[in-house]
């Protein structure tokens, strides 16, 4: 007639009788009267929260006493988050209207209730605690609750809590409570960027097709100014490049662009300091990294500089033969003139002569050999 039930240490028990709770039993052996056999067990493990919340509240409305000697109890409103510790250590960020219950024993559970109405900002000591979570080889629940923002040196930080801009965040770390908030935050680099237009396929005013790639260094002057008017300031900028990069090219012709690149440079300058006044952005330098013209005009410019190097050529080398004919001339009235000039030429000419021919046997004397070239001159 006696039922005897085990309840291990690490264990708690719900005595049930048919179907229906009758008390909590502890760890141990408990021997029951059970002469119909009504009695039975369900049995939850002391390291895991409660998850039936029907027996504790069950007991924390007809036995306060029992329900507080076995149970610890954490309940938020909708205004409040909650830090859970276990044995004075941040193991869970809790939400707004949460409810935990956890068994009492071996672990120590303690709630520090946060009231989310004053603001969104975290306290100070607390951040750092975040920050340092995932080295306790321990992870801490609910930490998506929270916006933690790093800001490193030479940025600012623009966050938006539902929709409104706040101050600028200076280099540094912060925290905000997510819950019944909307939150934004974008990191700004206020460091000068390269931005670069690439793979433009542009007419110009002669029908050409020119692919050109552009670069601009830009930074924010002005970061509030500049997210009030654009919502992306990046993507305005590239846009007014590419304006002015199709007014720069295709209102000239190809010759222009290719005798003066700078003209490209110049006129996109303008379109810029037009265009971005008062938008808190400043463009530093703009420059045509290259302009690539299609395959058949590459092959057209070639010859076209080829037609024009030879002609150039050819000038040089008609110049140079007037010059040598024009000398020659010169050299022969000389001659004319003065025989001993002549016989040097003559002398000139042997010595030539001589320098291409290994042995020479001279018959009659010098003036034989020199009479005997002038007759082979003749």
């Amino acid at each position: 007639m006696l039922k005897r039930f085990i309840v291990k240490k690490n264990q708690r028990a719900a005595l049930l009788r048919n179907g229906d709770f009758e008390r909590i039993l502890n760890p141990g052996r408990h021997y029951v009267f059970d002469a119909f056999n009504a009695l039975s067990l369900t049995i939850w493990q002391t390291d895991t929260p409660m998850s039936d919340f029907d027996v504790v509240d069950y007991l924390r409305q007809n036995d306060p006493d029992e329900a507080e000697a076995q149970f610890c109890c954490m309940e938020l409103s909708e205004h409040e988050a909650g830090l859970r510790f276990e044995n004075e250590v941040l193991v869970e960020i809790l939400p707004p209207a949460a409810r935990r219950v956890f068994w009492r024993g071996l672990t120590q559970h303690r709630l520090e209730k946060i009231d989310l109405r004053p603001g969104a900002a975290l306290p100070a000591d607390l951040t750092p605690r975040l920050l340092q979570a995932g080295l306790r080889g321990r992870p801490l629940l609910g930490l998506n609750g929270v916006l933690i923002a790093q800001v490193p040196a030479y940025c600012y930080g623009l966050l938006r809590i539902d929709g409104e801009v706040q101050p600028l965040l200076a280099s540094g770390v912060s925290a905000w409570w997510r819950f019944n908030r909307e939150l934004q935050f974008e990191l700004v680099d206020t460091r000068w960027q390269a931005l670069e237009v690439s793979g433009q396929e542009i007419l110009t005013r002669d029908k050409v097709g020119l692919r050109i790639n552009l670069a601009a260094t830009w930074r924010f002057a002005d970061v509030l100014g500049a997210y009030a008017k654009l919502a992306k300031p990046a993507e305005h900028l590239y846009r007014e490049l590419q304006f002015g990069l199709r007014a720069a090219v295709g209102t000239r012709n190809l010759d222009e662009l290719l005798e003066n690149k700078q003209l490209i440079d110049e006129v996109v300058t303008a379109h810029l300091a037009g265009k971005l006044a008062g938008f808190g952005l400043e463009v530093g330098s703009i420059g045509v990294k290259d302009i690539v013209l299609p395959g058949e005009m590459k092959t057209i410019l070639a010859q076209v500089v080829e037609a024009g190097k030879a002609a150039e050529a050819n000038v040089i080398r008609r110049r140079e033969e007037t010059s040598a004919t024009r000398s020659l001339l010169n050299t022969a009235k000389v001659m004319e003139d003065n025989p001993v000039a002549l016989r040097l030429k003559e002398l000139e000419t042997l010595e030539r002569v001589a320098e291409r021919i290994d042995r020479i046997s001279v018959f009659g004397g010098l003036d034989q050999v020199l009479n005997g070239l002038v007759k082979i001159g003749n």
